[in-house]
């Protein structure tokens, strides 16, 4: 293999890596794990994220009909008072429903499931989930075609300007192009269809995937003004690069759009 197509596997490798790692590590991602009930292990899932109408499902796998359970819930954050939501057994699941909220609303959540007088709870904190409204395939699809396509060329510029070669400066700019469709047009898009506003980063809000987006498309910006006129600029590439790939380890969607349902009052945890 030429030493070309071992930097563009690198490249190809960074890029899902990143872009796996901040989805997996995100506040949207869902809760799994398990709990032993019986001598038996039962499987856990939570979701974190709810798109469109209607309540979301809550559903627990298990076939001994000697389990049983309950939700705990409420609107987060708050201080409002804990509610309960018996789980309904349907054959071998156990069922039940969050109340729907309107896009940006969060409700917190817990199971709690019995047999035989064992108790457990899961997970050990309440997940959070948030609702939000459907979003357009129209728009999602080039939005992450952009973004992947974008992230691999900055990737592969700053692997390109390390190792000296010409086509860096090609791949900067072409890789800040699709960069900036996706992630300053069509995510903003997503964000309006999902929540309403188009943009919760600097000034104004406190979302991290707007504001690693800026900052990354800053450090961009930078770079090109150095390499303008033909210029050789391959530190501020390679630090545009590695900046880029710093951001991306931040989780997706900390700090997005929320609704702040908290008053006087309230109890604790039960």
């Amino acid at each position: 293999m030429t030493r070309s197509k071992l930097l563009w596997t690198l490249a190809v490798l960074l890029t899902i890596g990143s872009l796996a790692w901040q989805r997996m590590t995100g506040p949207t991602y869902p809760v799994r794990g398990s709990v032993s009930l019986g001598g038996q292990t039962v499987r856990l899932r939570l979701d974190r994220t709810y798109a469109g109408p209607g309540d979301q499902q809550v559903v627990v796998v298990a076939p001994d009909t000697a389990v049983f359970g309950s939700v705990l819930w409420r609107r987060y954050p708050s201080d409002e008072p804990w509610y309960f939501l018996r789980l309904e057994r349907h054959g071998d699941t156990l069922w039940t429903a969050l109340p729907h909220q309107p896009p940006a609303g969060k409700v917190a959540y817990q199971l709690r499931l019995t047999r035989a007088g064992e108790r457990v709870a899961f997970p050990a904190e309440p997940a959070v989930t948030r609702f939000r409204n459907d979003i357009s395939a129209y728009v999602i699809l080039p939005h992450l075609l952009c973004m992947f396509g974008g992230l691999l060329l900055l990737i592969r510029a700053g692997l390109g300007a390390l190792e000296r070669e010409e086509r860096y400066p090609y791949w900067s700019r072409l890789g800040l192009l699709l960069f900036v469709a996706g992630g300053f047009a069509f995510g903003p898009w997503m964000q309006h269809q999902a929540f309403g506003p188009w943009w919760t980063g600097f000034p104004l809000g406190t979302d991290m995937t707007d504001n690693k987006t800026l900052v990354a498309a800053l450090a961009w910006c930078f770079a090109l003004w150095r390499l303008r006129g033909g210029r050789e600029a391959r530190v501020p590439v390679i630090a545009a690069a590695a900046i880029t790939l710093a951001v991306f380890l931040v989780p997706h969607s900390v700090f997005g759009s929320e609704i702040d349902w908290r008053a006087a009052g309230g109890s604790p945890l039960p």
